[in-house]
């Protein structure tokens, strides 16, 4: 308790500086200086239920992941809303958490996945050093430690001591679902043509490509949801909610999220017949040999398009056509970018461009046999790719260290699957190995790590494989006792 002296002192400074305040406030004629008495009251108790509530943050991050919006401070300076202040929140919270109670995580850090973060990072650091733009990587490298510290390692320690993935699970899906309804609504008031589906999601998703991926990578976590709901009515919902999910990602009109689906499908298999290895290593062997067919005597100019013909297509079944007959805009101008980004890499292969450097740089490397009518890139988007965007930005080791780190959780996914005991947790296993191998496979044609949506669901399965093989101990341990 405060003795009355105390007391009187605490007024007397309130009061000289609510006086301090008002006397600036007249001066330079900004009334905002009246706020800062009321910010000083109210730090210290926000300050302390934030602390308290650390995992209530996380939860409601998990909530408004799907509903996230990006807003434009300025030209240069955009976050994603309310998602990324909470992370950034959270990233604080965790490393003062670290610093007071370093036992708590230091187990988590020092796993092969914390070890392999860390590589992550002091490459990311050591291309910085080598930039054109080092204020351009400096923010990619602060926007990935505040996605990767909470989502991965906060993750893995608020699930290994009260795993709770159902809410997890039900966290993302129900937010997402009603943004399902209401595009479906909304395109249907359209005719569900082809050119409205980017009318029909804003403002959540900047396009059709992010809305369909984000779509696809839930479809396993509802599926989950329905496998462990035993009620009867609750069942029926949840499969009313699925077909409801399948309706909104035909009628988002992407074939790249369609060829996710296949490849989660593929991924069940390969998991549960634990097929998963030679399915990659194949896989790699395929990409790699019509790589080398792609170079040798530079056959990849065969498939320049012809720039009159390269047009945008309204209709979607034209849309679909001219894709195959490589006449589709889209991928006619990924291919102009991908050249850029091969030449590119040919200059600088070990330190890269620099992160967040290719917008700005790709341009003299582009060869006028692949340019199309959007060449002049007005959305400054990026090379499609997010493998070959890593090896452009971030040099050949960045892409080596990070592809194998996306194998390594594919496949120890499927190495839980088949170790767990508890049904429960092999299906936790197969179905976050699913969701990794549909993000691999999106990004082949994107580069949606780097959003927000995809980034953070990668991210967050990234930190359920954590939790999964500090439970698979815990469960080894207690059979061995």
């Amino acid at each position: 308790m405060l003795t009355k002296i105390h007391q009187k002192w605490l007024w007397a400074i309130a009061t000289g500086i609510y006086a301090l305040c008002c006397f600036a406030a007249i001066c330079w004629k900004e009334p905002l200086w009246l706020m800062v008495p009321f910010v000083l009251i109210t730090t210290l108790p926000v300050t302390q239920w934030i602390t308290k509530n650390t995992e209530q943050l996380y939860w409601c991050y998990l909530f408004v992941l799907p509903l996230s919006t990006e807003f434009n401070f300025t030209p240069s300076l955009g976050l994603d809303l309310p998602g990324e202040p909470l992370l950034i929140l959270l990233t604080l919270l965790l490393l003062g958490s670290f610093l007071y109670q370093p036992g708590h995580y230091r187990s988590l850090f020092n796993t092969l996945i914390g070890k392999w973060l860390a590589v992550y990072f002091c490459w990311m650091f050591i291309s910085m050093c080598y930039a054109e733009n080092a204020w351009l990587a400096t923010k990619f490298i602060l926007a990935k430690i505040w996605y990767i510290l909470p989502l991965v390692f906060l993750t893995a320690w608020i699930h290994v001591h009260k795993p709770n993935f159902k809410k997890l699970a039900l966290l993302l899906c129900i937010p997402m679902l009603f943004i399902i309804v209401q595009a479906i609504v909304r395109h249907g008031l359209y005719g569900f043509e082809f050119v409205a589906i980017k009318k029909a999601m804003a403002p959540f998703f900047r396009n059709h490509v992010n809305y369909s991926a984000m779509l696809v990578c839930l479809l396993p976590a509802g599926w989950l949801i329905h496998y462990f709901t035993d009620h009867a009515t609750q069942k029926k919902y949840v499969k009313i909610a699925l077909i409801t999910g399948l309706a909104a990602l035909f009628f988002a009109y992407s074939r790249g999220a369609w060829l996710a689906l296949v490849v989660g499908m593929i991924g069940y298999y390969g998991i549960r017949k634990n097929r998963m290895g030679q399915i990659l290593f194949t896989g790699l062997i395929i990409a790699c040999i019509s790589l080398a067919l792609l170079i040798n005597n530079n056959r990849f100019l065969a498939f320049a398009p012809e720039h009159d013909e390269t047009i945008f297509h309204e209709n979607f079944s034209a849309h679909l056509s001219a894709t195959v007959g490589l006449k589709d805009i889209s991928n006619a101008e990924r291919f102009h970018r991908w050249v850029a980004g091969f030449r590119m890499i040919k200059e600088k292969p070990i330190t890269g461009f620099g992160a967040n450097s290719f917008y700005p740089a790709y341009q003299p490397y582009t060869i006028a046999p692949f340019k199309t009518w959007v060449s002049n890139n007005p959305e400054h988007s990026t090379v499609h790719n997010y493998y070959l965007l890593l090896a452009v930005e971030q040099g050949i080791p960045a892409l080596i260290i990070f592809g194998s780190f996306l194998m390594y959780l594919i496949l120890e996914t499927q190495k839980m699957y088949h170790r767990f005991q508890q049904n429960y947790y092999r299906m936790i296993s197969l179905g976050t190995g699913i969701v990794i191998l549909m993000i691999a496979s999106l990004n082949g044609t994107s580069d949606l790590i780097e959003t927000d949506k995809i980034g953070g669901l990668f991210w967050l399965c990234t930190g359920i494989v954590l939790t999964l093989q500090q439970l698979l101990k815990r469960e080894q341990s207690s059979i061995a006792s």
